[in-house]
This record gives C-alpha cells, structure tokens and sequence, in this order.
C-alpha cells in the first residue's frame, strides 16, 4: 500500500550516508507523524539511531534562536556518539524564516561532515515549497502523504467500498464511523476547523475568514459540480469579488481540503480561465457537513451517485496532486467528461454512472474523443464500466501506461 511503502522508503533513505533533507508534505491526520515515529523507532533498535522531534505547536513562541537551539542539542548528540543521528520538526512553516535558518545550518554541518538527518514535516503545502524554493534549492527530496485510498482504508480497518466513498480517508477517525454523529462532530470540529484556524489563518492574512469558511462549506457539498465565480458571489454574502474568491480557494487547496479543477482545453490559457469544478480531497468533508447519515445517503440514488462522483474525483485528486498529471474536467454545451487528467499532450478521461442517460455519456465521450486526438475514456461503475472497487483499488498508472 502507499502509505507503507513511502515510509519504508523514508527508512531506506534515512539509513544511507547523509545527502539530503527529507521533506514530508501532506494534509492534517493522514499519518505523516505517526509514520516517522514508527520509522524512528524501527532505526532506533536496528541501527542504534538516536532522534530529536520537535513539534512547533506554539507558532508565536517559535523563531530562529528555538531552531538552532534544538539542533544543537543534535549536533552534540551526533558528536558523542559519532554515529547518524536524526533531528525532526513538525510543521516547521509555522517558525518565520524558518528556510534561512535551516540552511545555514544544514551548509555547515555540511562542510564539517556531521551525520546529522534531518526530516521537516509540514501540512501547509504552499509555504513549505516556498521556503523550499527560495533557500534549500537541491539540499531536498520531498515526499508526499495523501488522503489514504480505498486499499488502505480497506485492509487496516475492514472498511467497503460504500463506507470509502461515504466515510472517506481519514484513519483516526475509522473508529468512529458506526456513531453517526459523533463521527460528523469530529471531523467538523477536530478536522475541518482546525486545519482552516491553524493552517491557513493563521499563516496567511485572510481578510474575511468568515467568507473562507462559507466557501469550503459551499464548496464541500457541491463536490462534483461545476460553479462558476458569478455564481459563487450570489451565493456567497460579502463575497468581495472573484479575485478573492480564487485566492481562497487556493488557500483551500494547499490546506489539502478542497480545490477547483479547471476545464480542460489543451491549452494553458483556457483551463486557468474556465469555470472551477469543485472537488474534495477527502469525501468524508462533504458527508460530515451534509446532515445526512451514511443510510440515508445510500438509499438516495441521486445523492449517492453524486458521492461516488466525488469519491472517483477524489481518487484521481489524491494520486494527481503535486504529480506528473494535473487532474482536470471537459465539457462543451451540454456534452462533457467527469474528469481529464492531463500530462505531456496526454489526456486520459474518466466518466462516471451517474444520473446522465447511456445516450448522452456515450455523445460526450466521442466528441471528446474526436477533439483531443490520441486521447482515451474509461467508463466507470455501472453495467458497463470498471467495477468501482477494481477501480478505487488501482493507481494511476493503471489507466495512463
């Protein structure tokens, strides 16, 4: 499974000679720290290995001097015992000019050939890769952690596939999904919530929070749906204008919550000036802001085909983002295909069962087949496509090789 085999590739990577920093970028509660604490733990009684972990849970209290502080205490660690030793930092972005500092640091033990490891873990993808880019240009390798899939929900928990679709990816919350709305509260208040007050309000200056807190919920239950920024402000009360409305969704988007596909065109130009289609990250965001319990909404045939939907976007989304592929939509007038990933002049559909008659889904498919030559759909769920579990069960590479 995924989740495994990058850890056990960060173990790998961590018990070879020091070469890089290991960046680990990934949304809140998918297991990025359980993860390297397990890892830890392993090269702790295989290689002897000692490690420093360091949460920045206080943002305010947290500045360069606590930085080099604790990478001191490392530094000394690693000389006593002239062995690796590992130093982490877990939401690093939160620590202003946290790259600069990191550098020096790192150049220097460097130059002096100290084993010292080093991991950084953060969940607010857009300022990592900014300090990435800005100071620790090649010192990095970076490693990303999703939303869990279906695969792995599956074998850890026993989840189904209807329970996936419904319940979503987050593993601390497996335990929870037989108490309705118990479960709802708790991705409401302990997910949601806090992801948007610590990973993006307080990071990032958002003049009307209140207005990024309506757009995820507006943006949550129409998962699947394409909007456009018109028709968001006569939804949205205060909306300001579209500009805003696209740099909060951004926001939204690299808190790994939810995002905006763009329509496909086979131009730059056209997909970042198209209408968004909002998509979730994690499916468990919509049913938890619903209202609705997992047996109402499967015994709803067109609110559950809706779910399913999202659940194949949010597939596509998780294996896509930060990737070769950029996952996108198509349509013209009334004809369209539910997802398009997109790479290299390559573009792969994907058409969900869904309300549309066979007629209508199979009229969409060969328009989009005769405009984008060399292009392909797959048809999924139903009669006639791929079984939904076969397919929330296979990685990307399964339909673009």
């Amino acid at each position: 499974m995924r989740y495994y085999s990058t850890f056990n590739d960060l173990k790998r990577r961590l018990s070879e000679p020091r070469h890089f920093i290991q960046v680990l970028l990934g949304p809140r509660q998918v297991g990025k720290t359980t993860g390297v604490q397990a890892v830890v733990q392993e090269l702790a009684q295989s290689e002897g290995m000692r490690c420093f972990f360091h949460a920045v849970d206080e943002p305010l209290l947290r500045d360069r001097d606590w930085i080099v502080s604790r990478w001191e205490e490392a530094r000394q660690a690693t000389r006593q015992s002239q062995k690796q030793t590992l130093l982490c930092f877990d939401e690093i972005q939160k620590v202003e000019n946290w790259s600069e500092t990191i550098k020096h640091l790192w150049d220097e033990d460097t130059r002096n050939r100290l084993p010292l490891q080093l991991v950084l873990l953060g969940s607010s993808t857009l300022l990592i890769q900014e300090g990435l880019s800005e100071s620790l240009a090649g010192r990095f390798e970076m490693m990303r952690i999703h939303h869990w899939l279906y695969p792995e929900m599956n074998k850890i928990f026993g989840f189904t596939v209807d329970e996936w679709i419904y319940f979503g990816g987050y593993p601390g919350t497996a335990h929870l999904r037989n108490e309705g709305e118990r479960w709802a509260s708790y991705v409401r208040d302990s997910l949601i919530e806090t992801t948007v007050s610590r990973d993006v309000l307080m990071i990032e200056r958002v003049d009307k929070p209140a207005l990024l807190r309506r757009l995820f919920q507006l943006g949550a239950l129409s998962s699947g749906q394409i909007l456009s920024y018109q028709k968001m402000l006569g939804q949205l009360q205060d909306a300001g204008n579209t500009t805003t409305l696209a740099h909060y969704l951004e926001l939204l988007t690299h808190a790994g919550l939810l995002t905006g596909l763009q329509k496909y065109s086979g131009t730059e130009l056209r997909r970042r000036g198209s209408s968004p289609k909002f998509q979730v990250f994690n499916t468990s965001l919509t049913a938890a802001l619903s209202g609705k319990t997992f047996e109402q909404t499967r015994q709803d045939p067109e609110l559950w085909g809706r779910r399913v939907e999202s659940a194949v976007g949010a597939h596509l989304l998780n294996q896509s983002f930060g990737g070769l592929f950029t996952l996108g939509y198509w349509n013209e007038g009334a004809q369209e295909v539910d997802f398009v990933l997109h790479a290299n002049d390559k573009a792969v559909g994907f058409e969900v069962k869904s309300g549309r008659q066979r007629g209508e889904r199979a009229k969409g498919i060969k328009v989009f087949l005769k405009r984008f030559a060399g292009s392909k759909v797959h048809l999924i769920g139903g009669p006639d496509g791929v079984p939904l579990v076969e397919f929330f069960s296979s990685s990307l590479a399964r339909w673009t090789g």
